[in-house]
């Protein structure tokens, strides 16, 4: 008796976001149209078992918001994408995929949450490189590399080679090192390398901590490394087998006016 199937938990809001800045915005709802074909294309090369797209609770602060007030800030959004993530949802559960969003939590959670409840392999699309502390040798991240037409395969040995740690250090990577685009300070005047260095050195930041290395900002570099942390318990659907229903996603399309992407998602019933 075979095993479970492939797991694909997608980052929505990603790549909700890719879409919409890779397709004309002449195109009428061109990230649902962009995040559609690219949903039938994962779909077709991994053939999984599963489908969960992860979403953003953009209207409800996180633990992480309230933890570090400057987290993600000063990120602006034109009016046209907030638009269109309220209806991408219900487009991925025309498919007959699953979704995961609730109020605190981030996409990123139900990307942690589904790769830990999974019993099968998983595969995890996202452009989000902090999902590197899911790989695993049951997980690989699917990172797109242009626009989203190309796919990068992550696994163990790309994620040492791309950051010189493993996945499993990687929020203590992003604690030392900080990120930018989530307004995580990291540790003053420690760039990849040193992060790195001091990881091979000491193997965790706990531990660099407890041998008396940046005891001035210790209390900080914890709470990064804790922002920096996927939470695994974010509230799941009961993971099941979602064959695709093309039929009722066309007729979606449909009701949307979009009717090239009605078209091809008809010649699949």
């Amino acid at each position: 008796m075979s095993g479970p199937g492939t797991l694909l938990a997608i980052d929505g809001d990603s790549l909700a976001h890719r879409a919409y800045h890779a397709l004309p915005k002449s195109i009428r709802l061109n990230a649902l149209v962009g995040f559609a074909n690219f949903l039938v294309r994962l779909w077709d090369a991994e053939q999984p078992e599963s489908v969960l797209v992860g979403w953003d609770s953009l209207e409800t602060p996180t633990y992480r918001h309230e933890a570090l007030p400057a987290y993600q800030s000063g990120r602006v959004f034109e009016r046209s994408i907030l638009d269109q993530l309220g209806m991408l949802p219900a487009l991925v559960e025309s498919f007959g995929f699953q979704i995961g969003k609730a109020g605190g939590y981030e996409a990123d959670d139900f990307l942690a949450a589904a790769a830990r409840a999974w019993p099968g392999p998983v595969v995890v699309a996202t452009s989000d490189r902090d999902a590197f502390q899911l790989v695993s040798d049951r997980v690989t991240i699917l990172q797109p590399v242009k626009g989203v037409t190309e796919i990068a395969r992550i696994g163990p040995p790309e994620v040492r080679d791309r950051y010189g740690v493993a996945p499993e250090q990687v929020p203590d990577f992003i604690a030392l090192r900080g990120d930018p685009s989530d307004k995580i300070p990291g540790a003053p005047g420690v760039g990849p390398k040193k992060a790195a260095d001091v990881l091979k050195q000491h193997g965790s930041l706990a531990q660099a901590l407890a041998d008396g290395r940046f005891s001035q900002i210790a209390e900080e570099l914890l709470l990064y490394r804790d922002i920096a942390t996927m939470d695994a318990g974010a509230p799941l659907p009961a993971l099941a087998a979602t064959p695709p229903d093309w039929a009722r996603a066309a007729e979606h399309a449909r009701e949307l006016g979009l009717g090239a992407l009605e078209g091809r998602l008809r010649e699949r019933v």
